[in-house]
């Protein structure tokens, strides 16, 4: 069985690499709806978090409460691609959320931004009430360099599942 360890190192560098990822979550009728969102993810050797800056709009909110399951998925033009299956949580306590919107601000661009200088109406302060921490916790790892996918070999996925 392929771990943690062996998997997070690429589906990290493939996520930051490409930065903005189509998240999708499951409404109340268990059907999908995606959106683009820009997840910062953390690995410490050991465990993998992902933070996203977010507005917890009550649709958001109603997904996440029905499925509290995201799949998160990364594509880029040379093909290389990860998938996240994640549990997410949508945080809207001052600590975590001047924590992420810290994160944000000082991890270098593309990667990085300034959450208050986007234009994102009500982002003004890390505890404006139109922002939140959406955290995922990855319970499915999945990813594959485009050279690989583009020659067939398949069988150089790396996957992890808990």
């Amino acid at each position: 069985m392929t771990t943690l360890a062996e998997v997070a190192p690429s589906f990290v560098d493939i996520a930051h690499r490409v930065v903005w990822a189509n998240v999708t979550t499951v409404d109340r009728s268990n059907r999908p709806r995606s959106r683009v969102l820009h997840p910062i993810w953390q690995w410490d050797g050991e465990s993998l978090v992902g933070w996203i800056g977010t507005a917890p709009t009550p649709v958001k909110r109603a997904h996440l409460a029905h499925s509290p399951y995201v799949s998160v998925g990364y594509w880029a033009p040379s093909h290389d691609n990860a998938t996240a299956e994640c549990h997410a949580e949508l945080l809207t306590d001052d600590e975590t959320r001047t924590k992420v919107w810290n994160l944000l601000k000082q991890t270098p661009e593309p990667l990085g931004y300034d959450p208050g200088g986007i234009g994102v109406p009500g982002w003004d302060t890390p505890t404006s009430p139109a922002f939140a921490a959406l955290r995922l916790r990855p319970w499915r790892l999945r990813a594959l360099s485009g050279d690989d996918y583009l020659a067939g070999r398949f069988d150089r996925t790396v996957t992890w599942r808990e």
